[in-house]
C-alpha cells in the first residue's frame, strides 16, 4: 500500500521579534538586575548577568527573526513573557484556533474536506492542557468523524505523529489522517536567560497523511524509522504535580531547560548515523536525497549533521532549508516547515523529513515526489 503526505499548511503569527530588538531588551533587564543585586554580586553570593548580543544569537544559533504571539510584553523587562488568558471552555483554546487555521490550508493543499478525514492527531512539544484532547475539540470544529488524540515527544512530536498516521493507515484503522502540530512555545521560555531567551518563535503547521494521491504536490512514504534514548539534557518539569510538591520551585525553575552543549555534542553524531543507517537499509546513497528537511533546532546542528551524512561542507539551503533564520526554533514544527516551504521536488526525487529532540527522540521518513 502507497501511503502519501498529500499536503501541509502553515500558521505562523504577525509579530516578529529581530535580534536587536530582543538583545536591547535582555540588556536592560541584565543592568536592571546587577544594579538590584549589586550588593550580593560584590559578596558572591550571586553571579553578575552578563549582556546578549546580536552576534552571539547569530553565531549560536543562526536566528535572526522569530514570530511570536505577543511581542509587547516579551519585551517588556518588567514582564519578559507573552500575555495569555486562561482558558474558557466556551471558547476554542489558542493550540485549536491556530491548528484549524493551518488545518484549513493542508486540506486545501491536498484537496480534501473534513468529510474525507478519518482521524485527527495532535503532536506538540507543549501541551495546552491536560484534558479534554485539543485534538479531538479540533474535530469536533471541523466537523469530522472518527477519533482523535493528543501525543508529546518534544521536538520529534510531529514526525512521530506522522508516523502514527502512517501506521493507522496500514493498518486499516482510517485512510486519511490529519496530524496537526501546534507549537505556542513562548510562553515556556524564560526571557531572563541568556542562554535561551533568543531561541523560539510561535507557529503551527498541519499535514494530510493518506493512502489516496489527492494534490498535485503528492509525495509518496519510502520509509519511516524511530528511535529513542533517554536524557536529561533538554527538559521542562511544569506539570500539574507542581501544585502539591513540597520542594516548591519558582515557575522559572519548571520551564524549559537544555544543556546545550552536550545536547550538541551528542545528537548530532546521532542522527548522522541513523540517517546514514536508514539510507543504507533502503540501498540509498545521500546523493539520492535532494532535500534534507530537518528539525530547526538550530543552523549549526543542521549543517553539522547533514555534512556528516553527505561527507562534506559544500552545500547551501537548496539541499538542506533553514527556515530557522526567519521563524526561530518552531520545536517539532520546525522540519515540516522547511518542508512545506521548500519542497519543490522534481517526479521521482527523494527528500527525507527528520526531528530529533527532548527524550532523546528521532524520526526520520524518506519521501519521493510522485
Amino acid at each position: 500500500m502507497q501511503i502519501h503526505i498529500a499536503g501541509t499548511g502553515i500558521w505562523y503569527p504577525e509579530d516578529t521579534i529581530n535580534n536587536d530588538e530582543i538583545v536591547s531588551s535582555f540588556n536592560s533587564y541584565v543592568d536592571v538586575y546587577n544594579s538590584s543585586h549589586k550588593n550580593k554580586i560584590d559578596s558572591g553570593e550571586l553571579e553578575k548577568l552578563d549582556y546578549s548580543s546580536t552576534e552571539f544569537i547569530e553565531k549560536a544559533s543562526g536566528i535572526k527573526t522569530r514570530h511570536v504571539i505577543d511581542k509587547k510584553n516579551i519585551l517588556d523587562i518588567n514582564k519578559m513573557m507573552p500575555g495569555v488568558l486562561h482558558e474558557d471552555a466556551s471558547k476554542l483554546s489558542i493550540h485549536a484556533e491556530v491548528g484549524i487555521k493551518a488545518a484549513k490550508k493542508a486540506m486545501d493543499s491536498a484537496n480534501v474536506t473534513p468529510s474525507d478525514i478519518d482521524a485527527v492527531i495532535l503532536g506538540t512539544s507543549h501541551a495546552a492542557r491536560n484534558y479534554p484532547s485539543v485534538a479531538i475539540e479540533i474535530q469536533n470544529e471541523l466537523g469530522i468523524d472518527g477519533y482523535a488524540y493528543d501525543m508529546l515527544v518534544g521536538c520529534s512530536s510531529t514526525t512521530f505523529a506522522i508516523n502514527n498516521a502512517i501506521s493507522d493507515i496500514s493498518s486499516g484503522l482510517a485512510e486519511t489522517v490529519l496530524v496537526i502540530n501546534p507549537e505556542i512555545s513562548t510562553p515556556f521560555v524564560n526571557y531572563t536567560k541568556r542562554d535561551i531567551h533568543f531561541i523560539f518563535g510561535d507557529g503551527c503547521v498541519a499535514t494530510i497523511v493518506s493512502k489516496n494521491n489527492t494534490s498535485n504536490n503528492c509525495f509518496k512514504v519510502i520509509d519511516r524509522k524511530l528511535v529513542t534514548k533517554f536524557s536529561n539534557n533538554i527538559r521542562s518539569d511544569w506539570s500539574y504535580l507542581a501544585r502539591a510538591a513540597t520542594d516548591k520551585k519558582t515557575h522559572e525553575d519548571l520551564l524549559f531547560y537544555q544543556n546545550g552543549n552536550s545536547v550538541f555534542k551528542e545528537v548530532c553524531p546521532m542522527v548522522a548515523e541513523f540517517i546514514n543507517n536508514q539510507l543504507k537499509e533502503n540501498n540509498l546513497e545521500s546523493i539520492d536525497i535532494k532535500k534534507f528537511w530537518l528539525h530547526q533546532a538550530n543552523a549549526r546542528m543542521v549543517k553539522l549533521i547533514v555534512s556528516k551524512i553527505i561527507g562534506t561542507n559544500d552545500f547551501d539551503t537548496e539541499l538542506a532549508p533553514l527556515p530557522i533564520e526567519k521563524f526561530g526554533n518552531l520545536a517539532s514544527a520546525g522540519s515540516m516547515f522547511a518542508f512545506n516551504l521548500h519542497n519543490d521536488l522534481e517526479q521521482g526525487e527523494k527528500g527525507l523529513i527528520c526531528s530529533f529532540g527532548a527524550g532523546y527522540s528521532v524520526c526520520s521518513i524518506i519521501v519521493e515526489k510522485i
